[in-house]
């Protein structure tokens, strides 16, 4: 069954974060390189703006996740858990997050993003452009690279798409060339 019909059915078509049943969309959570049931999950567009951040955070439309924190799905719980970290300043979320529970590799992956971070302990990656970079973003590579330890070169102007980025080094990032998944230098990428 295709993973948009999937996640309809398993959230009775309407977004599984807020309930609303208009403008649904399926969001992959990043940094999930593939669509997928067990990383995805259907959301709203008003939910879709604010989780990627082309709208402000509204606090009061975010109380929804008081009920969706409860979900059977392992996907939503992730994005609830990044959500109330987001969101923690404003007081609720915390009590919220200390009656959340996720397994250690549920866990390990909601912090891929480092929601759960202050601003002061984030890696910052930025492209040659000096332009922020986050998972799941797209970028061009500004140059041919060699692929260490493999024949394979990859060609200026590619895109890769849906990064990922090393938590410990502000200078890689991680993505799929050729069905190959690859670590570039941000020194040669521009974001798209």
């Amino acid at each position: 069954m295709h993973v948009l019909a999937t996640l309809r059915e398993r959230s009775n078509n309407t977004c599984e974060l807020c309930g609303t049943k208009e403008n649904l969309k399926q969001y992959t959570i990043p940094p999930s390189l593939n669509e997928n049931v067990d990383r995805d999950v259907l959301v709203c567009q008003i939910c879709l703006d604010q989780i990627e951040g082309h709208t402000p955070m509204n606090p009061n439309h975010w109380r929804c996740l008081n009920d969706s924190m409860w979900s059977e799905h392992v996907p939503v719980k992730i994005m609830v858990w990044r959500l109330l970290q987001r969101l923690r300043q404003e007081g609720w979320p915390k009590d919220l997050l200390d009656m959340m529970y996720l397994d250690d590799a549920s866990l390990t992956f909601a912090r891929a993003t480092e929601d759960d971070k202050e601003p002061s302990e984030k890696v910052i990656h930025k492209d040659a452009n000096g332009v922020t970079l986050k998972v799941g973003d797209s970028v061009v590579l500004l140059k041919d690279l060699k692929v260490k330890g493999s024949s394979m070169v990859a060609k200026q102007g590619t895109v890769v798409r849906n990064i990922r980025l090393d938590p410990d080094n502000e200078d890689y990032i991680e993505g799929k060339v050729g069905g190959q998944q690859i670590v570039i230098i941000t020194d040669y990428v521009k974001k798209t």
